[in-house]
């Protein structure tokens, strides 16, 4: 399996979040979207990547142990400087259609552990993104 980018191990973070609950909504494929193309982290990603990056992590999550692998793929492919940045990622596209579920949040927890993020900075970023999105 190649190295992936950070670019892409983000990419795989926010396709990853939405897939979990087996429906990725117009709202969150618009937000990874959007995210890529505004975010100072994704600066030099291209664009036009986005679709295949997204394809190579669904055919990894199809797989055997395929979400085990991913999060194992992108706590590889990330530097430790942006472990909170993943997973505020993954909280925004879990926030995204203005509705958390149950898998959602555990897929949380388990990005938390795998990237070994504290409790106190997982939960600033998940009250961030409440503030953000409260209508």
């Amino acid at each position: 399996m190649k190295t992936l980018s950070h670019h892409d191990a983000l990419v795989y973070v926010m396709v990853t979040m939405s897939a979990v609950d087996r429906t990725m909504t117009d709202q969150e494929l618009a937000r990874i979207g959007r995210l890529c193309r505004f975010l100072p982290v994704f600066d030099g990603f291209d664009d036009e990547r986005l679709v295949a990056v997204s394809r190579e992590c669904g055919a990894l999550l199809a797989g055997a142990e395929g979400l085990d692998i991913v999060l194992e793929v992108i706590r590889e492919a990330l530097p430790p400087r942006l472990f909170d940045t993943a997973y505020a990622l993954a909280v925004e596209i879990a926030a995204a259609d203005l509705s958390v579920r149950d898998e959602e949040i555990r897929l949380l927890q388990l990005l938390r552990d795998r990237l070994g993020l504290d409790k106190l900075t997982c939960a600033a970023i998940e009250r961030s993104a409440i503030a953000r999105f409260r209508a």
